[in-house]
């Protein structure tokens, strides 16, 4: 079974507990095993990075798996995600971007905003994230290895 690695900074804590919660008692337990990287309690003087990390890797080692990340504004963690190879984070401020974001760039991480998204929209996006697929065209087949490209830099 694929797994959900879920993690998030202090300004998203509220949100990711809120999330894991509700992911719990939803189907979505009988697609992907929900785990939560942290924190476990709030902590105000975390840094994003960590929570960036700690998902990027997971899912990095478990390709069929995804990621949820929640902070202030989704830039930093996704900045930080993005940093290792394999990993395609996304913004996932509508579920509209999301859907294009599995569909072309088969993102398999998600950053969410706590200060900038609703809790409605949140979800809305994480239900997109987990139900779209990745649209295997030649076009985005090679865009996406590029991405991974080591000899671009």
């Amino acid at each position: 079974m694929p797994r959900l690695f879920i993690a998030s900074d202090h300004r998203g804590f509220a949100d990711k507990q809120r999330l894991l919660a509700q992911l719990g008692n939803s189907n979505v337990k009988n697609v992907y095993e929900v785990i939560d990287l942290g924190p476990t309690t709030l902590k105000p003087e975390d840094d994003f990075n960590d929570a960036a990390i700690n998902v990027a890797r997971n899912v990095r080692e478990n390709p069929a798996s995804r990621g949820i990340l929640i902070c202030g504004s989704a830039h930093g963690i996704s900045i930080q995600a993005n940093r290792f190879k394999g990993i395609r984070a996304i913004c996932g401020y509508t579920p509209e971007l999301v859907h294009i974001g599995r569909l072309h760039e088969d993102a398999n991480v998600l950053c969410l905003s706590s200060d900038f998204m609703d809790d409605a929209t949140i979800d809305r996006s994480v239900s997109m994230f987990l139900s779209s697929e990745f649209l295997p065209e030649e076009r985005y087949i090679r865009r996406n290895a590029r991405l991974d490209d080591d000899n671009i830099y």
